[in-house]
């Protein structure tokens, strides 16, 4: 029976998310994928062979058990669908949008060996739509009894808001400090508002206020507390860093001092975080060139060049200096970003950025770049065809290759181990080289993806307890 149904649903084909059009998202803000109606939740859960030994789990970072909540929807039962998700979730409408499910859950998926894969994220995010939309999302359990005691989390984004939830309902007393106004870390400032509504990432942390967690912003740690303080003077057991990567990267090379020249996290706050596309109703300013260069090929390099084109760009181009096979983003905001009419100007590589006598951009100098061999990991390196140098001419310039280490916590927290990277070094459960501080995301294993953050921070939510339980009992 098994074989053969696996056989029958090999010839179902996958079914597709609905979206707004390419000709109308490009010009709003407004979210893209409008999600699966009830009925085609049903009909693609249908879909799941229900493995025994389900490889999905084991390529989800926070191991859902993903067969079983979408058993729960081929039954109608969405009410046992979410329970399920938030055994090991505590932000599934998230997941369900951002998490590059090809490279996990749905990576491991039988069917998508010979056929198509369920679409795990698409059901993941159906179920907290739904369950949020008919008010049954709560969490799966009440806090425990209180533990007595206090642990601080420093940083509001995924892997800190993971590790709040988990610890508060174990019945620690809960406080994460955030260094803006608004809490919700990369969700709410990273990722733009046509890939994850702000509403969605807000309704979730009011769920975790619910819970008891208390959430300090316009709080810097490294000024307005260093860690120290925190353990020795305000009355915190433990301390989890989960500060993000925030600092970022640049060529070093002559212009990019500018008018006109963003850093892509820059760029993106000031328009997911601070409201710069309701200007002037919002009174955060951002330029907006006519000729505009994204440089860098990730899911970041994408969302800066498709917020462009929203904010009115005529031109927009992805300047990366491997193929377009090499392309680090998903596949998924690839196509988005082309179907949207962003250009890839891949093979290229910028070495001088031009500007005139009032300090503008006014046009990106590039070499042209062939792939050589692989190298050990099996990625080909670029090199330059020498002579190729040409200008492309654009109004603004977005730096976006990578992000690193903000240094303000390990500076003012001695004996912080952090690696040549500026990284903190901790171990798989985020224990330190200091007793009672832990960390992880992307603050120690640099720029990575929202779910692996949620998982490091539900993984030193469990040493933590143990850390504190086994204090507790020497004290």
């Amino acid at each position: 029976m098994g074989l053969w149904r696996g056989l029958q649903m090999l010839k179902v084909n996958r079914h597709v998310m609905p979206e707004q059009p390419a000709e109308v998202r490009r010009h709003n803000f407004e979210e893209v994928a409008l999600g699966f109606d009830e009925d085609t939740a049903v009909e693609e859960a249908q879909r799941c062979l229900n493995c025994p030994k389900p490889r999905c789990v084991g390529g989800c970072p926070v191991n859902i058990y993903i067969p079983r909540f979408i058993h729960a929807v081929a039954e109608r039962d969405f009410q046992e669908a979410i329970r399920i998700i938030k055994e090991k979730s505590s932000l599934p409408a998230v997941c369900g949008r951002v998490c590059p499910q090809e490279k996990q859950c749905e990576g491991q998926c039988v069917l998508g060996i010979k056929g198509q894969s369920v679409a795990i994220g698409a059901l993941e995010r159906f179920v907290a739509d739904y369950a949020r939309e008919h008010g049954f999302d709560e969490t799966a359990q009440p806090p425990a009894e209180p533990k007595g005691k206090k642990v601080a989390i420093i940083g509001s984004g995924p892997t800190g808001l993971s590790c709040a939830g988990a610890l508060r309902q174990k019945g620690y007393e809960m406080t994460i400090f955030e260094a803006f106004h608004i809490p919700g870390g990369v969700l709410m400032y990273g990722i733009p508002q046509f890939r994850l509504p702000k509403e969605i990432v807000q309704h979730e942390i009011d769920g975790l206020k619910k819970m008891g967690v208390h959430i300090e912003t316009n709080m810097v740690i490294g000024r307005t507390f260093t860690i120290d303080e925190l353990l020795h003077e305000e009355g915190y057991a433990a301390v989890y860093i989960g500060t993000g990567a925030g600092l970022p990267h640049f060529m070093h090379i002559e212009g990019e001092d500018l008018n006109g020249v963003y850093a892509a996290n820059e760029f993106l706050t000031r328009v997911n975080l601070m409201k710069a596309y309701t200007f002037p109703q919002a009174a955060t300013p951002v330029y907006a060139g006519k000729k505009v260069a994204v440089v860098g090929g990730g899911n970041v390099a994408m969302d800066a060049a498709r917020t462009a084109l929203r904010l009115g760009s005529e031109k927009v181009y992805i300047v990366y200096r491997r193929g377009e096979d090499e392309l680090p983003a998903r596949k998924e905001e690839v196509a988005h970003a082309k179907a949207e009419g962003v250009e890839f100007y891949v093979l290229n590589n910028p070495v001088r950025i031009l500007g005139n006598d009032k300090g503008w951009v006014t046009g990106l100098e590039c070499v042209k770049m062939e792939l050589g061999e692989p190298d050990a990991s099996g990625r080909r390196s670029p090199h330059v065809l020498e002579g190729s140098n040409h200008i492309l001419p654009v109004d603004e310039v977005v730096m976006s290759i990578g992000q690193g280490a903000n240094p303000l916590i390990s500076d003012t927290t001695p004996h912080l181990e952090i690696n040549r990277k500026g990284n903190i070094v901790a171990t798989e459960d985020g224990a330190t080289s200091i007793p009672g501080v832990f960390a992880g995301g992307d603050i120690v294993t640099g720029a990575a993806t929202v779910i692996s953050a949620m998982g490091a921070g539900k993984r030193a939510a469990e040493a933590i307890d143990a850390y504190l339980t086994k204090e507790g009992a020497h004290a």
